[in-house]
Formats: C-alpha cells, sequence, structure tokens
C-alpha cells in the first residue's frame, strides 16, 4: 500500500488528519481512476475502526452509509450536497506533479527496481494517476518500454466542415490511446470503448504512431460525401 504522505495533494490534508478522523460523519473519498482514493478510504477506515465501502455508484454509497453513520466511502463521484458525510477529492498527478518522483521511487522499491529511472516514466499526462505509473515501471522493467511521446492537445480544426473534423479528432483518439497502451490493441481498444475489430478498421485509416505503420489513406464515406468547393475546408487526404 502507498503511504498516505505520497499521494498527491497529501500536503493539504494530511496536517488535519488527526483532526479528519475524529469528525463524527462517515468520510466519502473521491477521485479518479487510479488516484488511490481505495488506498485512502482502506487506511482511513483502518484508523477509524469501521467498515468502508469501494462504491460502484452514488446510489449504492448512500444506502450504505444509512448503515454506517461513520463508515468511509470510495468513489469515482463527489457525494450529494445532502449526504451526510464529509467529502474528500483526491487530485489527480497533473494538478501535483511534484508528487511524481517520490511515487515512482516507492513503487520502484515494491517491484525491485533499482534506480536510476529512466525521465520519461514521470512524464505527463498520466491519465492513469498512480496506477498508470505503477503500469509503466512494470512494462520497462519486464519489456523494455517506455511511453512514447503524445500531442500536448486535441488537433487545430482548421476545417469548417463536420465531417473532416471528426475524421481529424478519430485519429487524435486513436493515437492517444494507441501511445498509452503502448501499442496494445486490446487495451487501445478498451480505452476507446470500441470493439478489437474496430479499432484495426481505425489503424488501417489513420496508421499506429508507435509500431510505425502507415494509414492506407482511404477515408471514411463522411468524407469522401463531402463536396469540395462547398466550403473552405481542406481535403484531408492531402495531410
Amino acid at each position: 500500500m502507498i503511504p498516505l504522505a505520497l499521494l498527491p495533494g497529501s500536503a493539504l490534508w494530511g496536517a488535519h488528519l488527526d483532526e479528519l478522523l475524529a469528525r463524527p460523519e462517515a468520510l466519502w473519498v473521491y477521485g479518479a481512476p487510479g488516484s488511490g482514493r481505495k488506498s485512502l478510504a482502506a487506511e482511513l477506515a483502518a484508523r477509524r475502526g469501521v467498515g468502508w465501502l469501494d462504491a460502484t455508484s452514488v446510489a449504492e454509497a448512500l444506502g450504505w452509509l444509512g448503515g454506517h453513520p461513520r463508515g468511509v466511502i470510495a468513489a469515482h463521484e463527489p457525494a450529494p450536497p445532502a449526504a451526510p458525510c464529509l467529502a474528500l477529492r483526491l487530485p489527480s498527478l497533473e494538478e501535483h506533479p511534484e508528487a511524481i518522483s517520490d511515487l515512482l521511487a516507492h513503487l520502484a522499491q515494491d517491484e525491485g527496481v533499482a534506480p536510476p529511472l529512466p525521465s520519461a516514466l514521470a512524464a505527463l499526462p498520466c491519465p492513469g494517476n498512480l496506477r498508470e505509473l505503477r503500469n509503466r515501471l512494470l512494462r520497462w522493467k519486464l519489456l523494455g518500454q517506455l511511453p512514447s511521446h503524445e500531442a500536448a492537445g486535441p488537433p487545430r480544426f482548421e476545417a469548417e466542415d463536420l465531417a473532416t473534423n471528426l475524421h481529424e479528432l478519430e485519429r487524435f483518439l486513436l493515437h492517444r490511446a494507441l501511445r498509452r497502451a503502448y501499442g496494445n490493441r486490446v487495451e487501445t481498444a478498451q480505452r476507446l470503448g470500441v470493439s478489437r475489430r474496430q479499432v484495426y478498421l481505425l489503424i488501417s485509416r489513420h496508421g499506429d504512431p508507435v509500431r510505425g505503420e502507415a494509414a492506407s489513406g482511404e477515408l471514411p464515406r463522411r468524407v469522401l460525401k463531402r463536396r469540395n468547393g462547398q466550403n473552405s475546408s481542406p481535403d484531408p487526404s492531402t495531410r
């Protein structure tokens, strides 16, 4: 388990931890996946001597709190305003990048990885937070893979028509997911919320920057149907 002092934002609430534990209300810990919310909830519950719940929905959490007035909830969503609890949000690593160095050192010690660690392991963005940090470390340890550079933001939409802009956005999202999955197509499909077959179709259309596969140049029907003279949109096939 990751020490509480290493969690992002711990400097903000760590100094008041004893006071937080002594409060009469239930505690609602929430944050993005991989933010450490379950680790914190379990530790707070242990120190309070109460139970805790990894809630899959707000309704489940509220129902559970009815029988555990001083319990601890781990949730993805914030507590409703009227909920009988005190809410604590765990920030992301993007909000507290200064936490990455110590977290990586702790994870490396856990996994038996000796320093020095490649600087790429600490690169932002880190969409999976603590989970992604461990994933990066293990991929480097076991497979020698490091996260590749990814674009800083979405594409600049120079076109005017919707079809061309959707095509550009589709390419950006596919390439970002492939980089974050180190080229793994199954994981890419999960990140995008599509089937593996759909991922292969998208790769055929846009290429794969991780494995160096070029795009086929084929355009979807919605782009092919765009009439050249209708507006000033550039032709995406020339990019």
